[in-house]
């Protein structure tokens, strides 16, 4: 779904209600996590003025409209258990515009046109070579009518006309070549882990409840003791014991409802060393700044007078981890290339691969050193698949989707990086995500194709990227709830979250598509060390930001 600032003012308009840039870009995002047009989002915002005798437009009044009627609709709306693409707030077809096709049954049989590519034959006699491999087009390499009957190019992709325009940078340009060297540097790419790091697959679905409470235990008591170090902190407190002095207590932000969080069902869940992993409400009210999601590991000082409700009068939230300190083995540092796509790489209105059959051609002309793509590669909430109008087996579709990027980008020597995703259909939606493994890689192939999990913390010459394909952003800004005294930006209060809780997944309980294994989650989806440059693809609005304000002390530059 597209939403337009310029329409979002003039409904405003039409109530004579007057409306700065920064109230408009977030009644923007509001629409897009809620699933409303511009239209239907004024005409609640309005109402809402109206019900409450609210003058004007605040921030503290889209608050306010956001916690007390967005959030409560939402959690009263039925969630559809039974699809694997149900979400709390809004399905991701309402986010993306969808140009159905009706098609007749008969169609979906009918024979391929006569312009598709044939498969190349080959005999013991003439067999397919390395250098044939190599000079086929990708063209060629990917056909969609081969698994896809029905398979049209997208009218809306083919007739755009925004190709190749630059939607935001970062930094100075000038003077800088927007080309690699092909990977023909002194290149180190380096997967950084707790322990170790994620290479296989294993077993999902076996996992016990005491073990997922032993994981969110630890969260909770090794922050707390970073948390307690830091700031100075002698003992924290039962959260059931009364006390008529003001207490500090740890613990973990829950809500005591099955619906969406909001600030008068704020629980905190304390730990097991000192409150037995006992639960107590909390009053915010005390609070004039807060930044508050599930799961999320804090310590709260105030009173707790009868035991049964504790007034929060101040917080202190979670710390980022150190930055990584290059070592020998990672090189000398220099200017590299990176290129960073992430999926679906079809479109959403035809499962043709025509975006990724571009992004090979720029990969042949920029020639960057490093090339990151993030799945899915194919999708398991694009139309077709769900529709099950494929006539190949997923895994065959996702082997001929890597042949088609590896062979037709083997003239450019750039290296490849593979990170799965929960969406790629052909493999279970479990998360952490194991590396793809692919059989048929040639020798010559290996040395610049590597094969990582999702998440994942690579060094590129000593330069740390935190790698995700999950839509965290989208996830813990439908969960997040706030109160501050001044503008503020949710995306960056999120991003900080992420960075000081040191999880690649902070939120708890996650979204109903996230099917977490919490053990293999603890050993290998938390931050190693706080990234350089954090890589998160999203449906809402792109950005690039620096520092990240408070959540860095002032001599410590924070990542990009």
């Amino acid at each position: 779904m597209s939403v337009s600032a310029q329409r979002l003012v003039e409904e405003l308009q039409i109530f004579d209600v007057e409306c700065e840039a920064a109230l408009t870009e977030k009644l923007v995002e509001l629409c897009l996590l809620y699933g409303q047009n511009e239209e239907g989002m004024v005409a609640e915002l309005i109402a809402f003025c109206t019900r409450t005798g609210k003058v004007g437009l605040t921030p503290d009044i889209l608050n306010s409209f956001e916690h007390e009627c967005l959030s409560k609709k939402s959690a009263r709306a039925p969630r559809d258990g039974g699809h694997a693409g149900a979400r709390d707030i809004v399905s991701i077809q309402e986010l993306i515009e969808v140009e159905e096709e009706e098609e007749s049954l008969l169609d979906s049989y009918t024979t391929p046109s006569k312009g598709s590519q044939k498969r190349a034959i080959t005999t013991p006699e003439t067999p397919l070579t390395k250098r044939t491999v190599s000079t086929r087009s990708p063209h060629q390499l990917l056909s969609p009518s081969s698994f896809s009957p029905s398979a049209t190019p997208s009218q809306k992709y083919s007739s755009r006309n925004n190709r190749g325009e630059v939607v935001t940078s970062f930094g100075s340009a000038q003077g800088v070549s927007w080309s690699g060297r092909g990977g023909a540097g002194n290149l180190s790419l380096k997967v950084l882990g707790g322990p170790e790091s994620l290479t296989r697959s294993y077993k999902s679905m076996f996992q016990k409840l005491p073990d997922i409470r032993d994981v969110l235990t630890c969260k909770i008591e090794e922050l707390g003791c970073e948390l307690k170090e830091h700031y100075k902190i002698e003992a924290f407190a039962p959260v059931l014991a009364p006390a008529q002095e003001p207490i500090t207590l740890l613990g973990q932000i829950g809500c005591d409802t099955n619906g969406k969080l909001n600030s008068k069902s704020v629980i905190l869940e304390g730990d097991r060393e000192y409150s037995s992993g006992a639960q107590i409400p909390v009053d915010l009210s005390e609070l004039k700044e807060y930044s508050l999601f599930p799961g999320q590991v804090v310590i709260m000082e105030g009173i707790n007078t009868t035991g049964r409700k504790f007034i929060a009068t101040k917080l202190y939230e979670g710390l980022p981890l150190p930055f990584y300190q290059p070592t020998e083995e990672d090189g000398d540092f220099e200017q590299n290339m990176v290129l960073v796509a992430c999926g679906p790489y079809t479109t959403s209105d035809s499962i043709t691969y025509d975006p990724l059959l571009d992004l090979i051609t720029i990969i042949n002309r920029d020639l960057p050193d490093v090339c990151i793509l993030l799945g899915p590669f194919l999708d398991a909430k694009h139309e077709q698949v769900e529709s099950c109008l494929l006539t190949s087996p997923f895994e065959d579709i996702f082997k001929q989707c890597l042949r088609t990027i590896i062979e037709g980008t083997r003239s450019s020597g750039s290296r490849l990086v593979f990170v799965p995703s929960v969406r790629d259909v052909h493999r279970e939606p479990v998360y952490p995500q194991p590396p793809f493994s692919y059989s048929d890689l040639l020798r010559d192939d290996r040395k610049r194709v590597q094969f990582v999990s999702e998440p994942c913390s690579l060094a590129v010459n000593g330069v740390i990227l935190g790698l995700t394909s999950t839509d965290l952003l989208f996830h813990m800004g439908a969960e997040e709830i706030s109160s501050t005294s001044g503008p503020s930006d949710r995306l960056s209060r999120i991003l900080k979250h992420i960075l000081t809780q040191r999880s690649y997944y902070p939120l708890y309980p996650p979204q109903e598509d996230m099917a977490i294994d919490y053990e293999n989650f603890y050993t290998y989806a938390q931050l190693p060390v706080t990234p350089d440059v954090f890589i998160i693809p999203s449906e809402l609005k792109y950005f690039v930001k620096v520092g990240l304000n408070s959540a860095f002390s002032p001599e410590t530059p924070g990542p990009v």
